[in-house]
């Protein structure tokens, strides 16, 4: 088992700019990829970047590149998603996530932490 615990949400206006931790316990941290997603009000939840062992990122979500950066510390078993020039539209709750197979179904998932920008 992995679990993982997220933080760093909050309601912050439009240009702000927030850090989203991601801390994992459990199995090996660095057997696994790990994940941001993001669910708005409404929608599917969808992924936003991954980034491997090594700490090669793949962004998935054109919306957020050049604003949103991940990063991981695998001494202290965590991920990080530094997001910056915050817009309305990125309010969602976040979603830190590890596979080792698939982002289609990855194999565990944090509770979530809610991000909202004000116009």
């Amino acid at each position: 088992q992995v679990q993982l615990v997220e933080s760093g949400g909050g309601l912050v206006q439009a240009g702000a700019s927030l850090r989203l931790s991601c801390a994992a316990s459990g199995r090996t941290f660095v057997n696994y990829a790990m994940g941001w997603f993001r669910q708005a009000p409404g929608k599917e939840r969808e992924l936003i970047v991954g980034i491997s062992w090594s700490g090669g990122t793949t962004c998935y979500l054109g919306s957020v590149k050049g604003r949103f950066t991940c990063s991981r510390d695998n001494a202290k078993n965590t991920v990080y998603l530094q997001m910056n020039s915050l817009k309305p539209e990125d309010t969602a709750v976040y979603f830190c996530a590890a596979t080792q197979r698939t982002w289609a179904r990855p194999d565990y998932w944090g509770q979530g932490t809610q991000v909202t920008v004000s116009s």
